[in-house]
């Protein structure tokens, strides 16, 4: 069974990385770019097919490793 987690910076927090990334794109030339947000994307396959087992046990390692729900959200999607 295969996984994708994206991990974004919640509202509100400050994203240097995506302002960079902004600054560096208008550099380059492309105009008319808008506000940029960086975020993480993990692709994990599981074994097993008991899908709300893995989606219980992708939250967990959100929770517990993959993201810090302080400042991030996640979402999970399993396909």
């Amino acid at each position: 069974m295969k996984a994708r987690i994206t991990v974004t910076l919640k509202n509100g927090v400050l994203d240097p990385q995506g302002k960079a990334i902004e600054h560096a794109l208008s550099g380059l030339g492309f105009d008319g770019v808008g506000q940029v947000r960086q975020g993480k994307v993990f692709d994990i396959e599981l074994t097993g097919a008991d899908k709300a087992k893995a989606e219980a046990d992708l939250k967990a390692m959100c929770d517990k490793l993959l993201a810090n729900t302080v400042i991030e959200n996640y979402s999970v999607s399993i396909g």
